[in-house]
C-alpha cells in the first residue's frame, strides 16, 4: 500500500485546516525529522490513514477454521430467500429519477 504521490506542480485542490500550537508544533516537528515539508508531511500521512480506512472496508482477515467455514457455506446450493427477491426487485434509491 503506497501513499497517493502528487508533484508540487499537479496540485491544484487546496484544502484548509485549523490546528492547535500543540498539534502544530507536532506536526513541523515529524515534517523535519521526516525530510519532508510540512504539507507533504501532512498530505503524505493523511493520504495513509485514508487509505488504511478504505481497506478496513474491504479487507478481512480470519482464521484458517473461519475461511473454511465461510467457504462451505459458499458451496451450499442457493436457498430461496423471498427478502432478498423482494429487495432486488425494487428499484434502487439512487436510480429512482
Amino acid at each position: 500500500m503506497a501513499a497517493i504521490a502528487s508533484s508540487p506542480a499537479a496540485r491544484s485542490a487546496r484544502l484548509g485546516l485549523r490546528a492547535t500550537p500543540e498539534q502544530e508544533a507536532v506536526l513541523r516537528r515529524a515534517a523535519e525529522v521526516a525530510h519532508k515539508s510540512l504539507t507533504e508531511f501532512i498530505l503524505d500521512s493523511a493520504c495513509l490513514a485514508a487509505e488504511r480506512t478504505l481497506l478496513d472496508q474491504r479487507l478481512f482477515m480470519v482464521s484458517g477454521s473461519q475461511y473454511q467455514t465461510l467457504m462451505e457455506l459458499l458451496e451450499r446450493p442457493e436457498q430461496t430467500n423471498e427478502g432478498l427477491r423482494d429487495l432486488f426487485s425494487r428499484k434502487a434509491p439512487w436510480d429512482a429519477k
